[in-house]
């Protein structure tokens, strides 16, 4: 009888799993936009997109529609019913083609809060697009759930402008016109969205919380300021490129730094980067024995001397770096007007330190810019003060650098421990993103653990590289969801596994201490010989550290640009 009664509960289990697994969130309605007469935008917040909701404070979205493509009705009751109106027109768009875009306003992998009122979206209304804010949990909730969110939404917005593409009252907007955008740990799930369209790793997440299911997660393009990502290989990219910064490390540190950098050589010279002809990148070792030679290592000292030679087109002189400076303490990682729904005003669109909560330690290079420079030749003067690292020709007004080293020790020193994204003490945000959803900081690199066997260390690695998530899923694989040159790369088992963007554009202050050069460059050197990519459009702006980076304009201005630009030269719309 007992076992009849279980074989009975079982059934009754599994069919209630099933019925979860097919159970879909319900549709936008048509009939209960608000309208904000000041911007002309009609709106809605708080939809679920999910079935299975986790969290209501995370886990609904708003969308943002500009106002000339609907026609509302009013319900008596605050509320318009919508319908398309099929002569309106924003920005040269309409409602048919509208680009869509998705900020991801995660820094430090941190949660983003459903909006709970209206947030000022005059300058993407006005350029025609369709904006899609997506509550999404965060790091505290452990990889991949941030992105397994923002998947969901866009497969929750793909059904229900393709279910009713042939209705009056349809959402406007082109769902083969997606794109995402936001900046350091935002910058690096925007980037995730982008590479990891439709990974099929992600497919017992969606269940999980009862996504849209049989439609496409996948996006045509992907804007990342400042990304921080690739976290696989991270560590060791920060001390391969940063090391030759730090002072005061004990012996045992010291150590630990050297040999995650050669391991960090080995990784390269394996990994198969290629230059823009499709000449495989590698690293030799130099005299002093830290790898800093070979075709890779010339390929980034490159990029810093195009970036020291863009601003030197770009600049104007006299030039006041003070000005500057403070201009840059002034950049922000709010892209809307957010309301305090997400904390205070002032925390949901500060400065990025003041929202990410990374462990960072102050770092000063040996040179100090201030004042107002009246040449170019001063400013170099000025770079050149402890010690003649830049040589530049004034006919040309072109510069070149003495090395890698000497630009890191000037400008560039390491800003976080040994251990930049892995701290030994499992304190960094990283740690909390690769916990299992307790809060808690956790192990991830498996590379750090290997050396760090038999010290103090190697217990604490191994017990959390042994841990798995609520899914059964171990740190590993959590890790290959997280990292975008894992389905870029050919040689990574995730390559071709997955529907990437077609359309790219990062920025990086390249004096940021919080991540390598490294990150960005093989982020972008990856994609630019990725079959399924059309366009990169990629720079590492001189002067600026952690902050949204543009070599001249606003980063809005210069976002909507780019996507009027990737449209106009026939933007690929996303497999699926």
């Amino acid at each position: 009888m007992s076992c009849r009664i279980s074989w009975i509960a079982a059934l009754l289990c599994l069919t209630a799993l099933n019925a979860v697994a097919r159970a879909e969130p319900a549709g936008i309605d048509m009939t209960r936009w608000r309208y904000n007469a000041e911007d002309n935008v009609y709106y809605q917040l708080g939809i679920p997109y999910c079935e299975r909701l986790v969290d209501l404070n995370y886990q609904t979205l708003a969308l943002f529609v500009p106002g000339s493509y609907l026609k509302g009705s009013p319900n008596g009751d605050g509320t318009y019913r919508c319908v398309i109106d099929e002569k309106g027109s924003a920005g040269g768009y309409r409602a048919e083609n509208a680009p869509i875009v998705v900020p991801v306003e995660t820094p430090g992998y941190m949660a983003m809060p459903a909006l709970t009122d209206y947030a000022s979206v005059k300058a993407y209304a006005d350029a025609g697009f369709v904006l899609v804010y997506a509550g999404c949990r965060g790091r505290a909730h452990g990889a991949p759930l941030g992105v397994v969110d923002l998947k969901a939404a866009v497969r929750f917005v793909r059904r229900e402008a393709e279910r009713s593409k042939d209705s009056a009252e349809r959402l406007p907007g082109s769902v083969d016109r997606i794109f995402t955008f936001g900046m350091s740990g935002g910058g690096a799930q925007s980037a995730l969205m982008g590479a990891a369209g439709d990974s099929p790793l992600y497919a017992p997440y969606l269940t999980a919380i009862g996504a849209v299911q049989g439609v496409s997660d996948a996006v045509a393009g992907a804007m990342c300021w400042c990304p921080i990502t690739n976290l696989d290989w991270a560590n060791e990219a920060y001390e391969w490129n940063l090391g030759v910064s730090r002072t005061g490390l004990s012996a045992e540190m010291r150590e630990l730094s050297g040999k995650m950098a050669e391991s960090y050589a080995a990784y390269v010279n394996a990994a198969g980067f290629k230059d823009s002809r499709g000449n495989v990148l590698t690293l030799e070792q130099s005299p002093d024995r830290r790898w800093q030679a070979g075709s890779y290592y010339d390929m980034i000292k490159a990029e810093v001397e195009t970036s020291l030679n863009h601003f030197l087109a770009d600049t104007p002189f006299p030039y006041d770096a003070g000005a500057a400076a403070r201009q840059q303490g002034m950049s922000v990682i709010g892209r809307l007007d957010l309301p305090a729904a997400g904390g205070s005003r002032a925390e949901a669109s500060g400065a990025i330190e003041e929202r990410d909560h990374v462990v960072r330690r102050s770092a000063a290079g040996s040179v100090t810019l201030s004042g107002v420079y009246r040449t170019a030749q001063d400013y170099i003067d000025a770079l050149n003060a402890a010690g003649t690292w830049v040589s530049y020709d004034a006919a040309a007004n072109t510069a070149t650098i003495s090395g890698l080293d000497d630009f890191v020790k000037a400008l560039k020193p390491a800003a976080k421990a040994v251990g930049a994204f892995d701290d030994l003490g499992a304190s960094q945000g990283e740690n909390m993103l690769f916990g299992v959803g307790d809060g808690q900081g956790a192990h991830f690199d498996a590379h750090m653990a290997e050396l760090l066997d038999g010290t103090e260390y190697g217990p604490a690695f191994a017990a959390d590289l042994a841990k798995t998530d609520a899914l059964g899923v171990g740190v590993q694989q959590r890790l290959d969801m997280y990292t975008p040159l894992y389905y870029l790369l050919e040689s990574s088992a995730g390559f071709r596994t997955s529907n990437v963007a077609s359309c790219w554009r990062i920025r990086t202050g390249i004096e940021q201490g919080d991540t390598a050069l490294n990150t960005e460059i093989n982020l972008a050197r990856a994609l630019e010989n990725c079959e399924r990519v059309r366009s990169v459009d990629f720079a590492m702006v001189w002067g600026l550290k952690h902050v949204e980076a543009e070599r001249r304009g606003s980063g809005t201005e210069n976002f909507i640009q780019w996507v009027n630009a990737c449209l106009a030269e026939g933007a690929a719309p996303p497999a699926r």
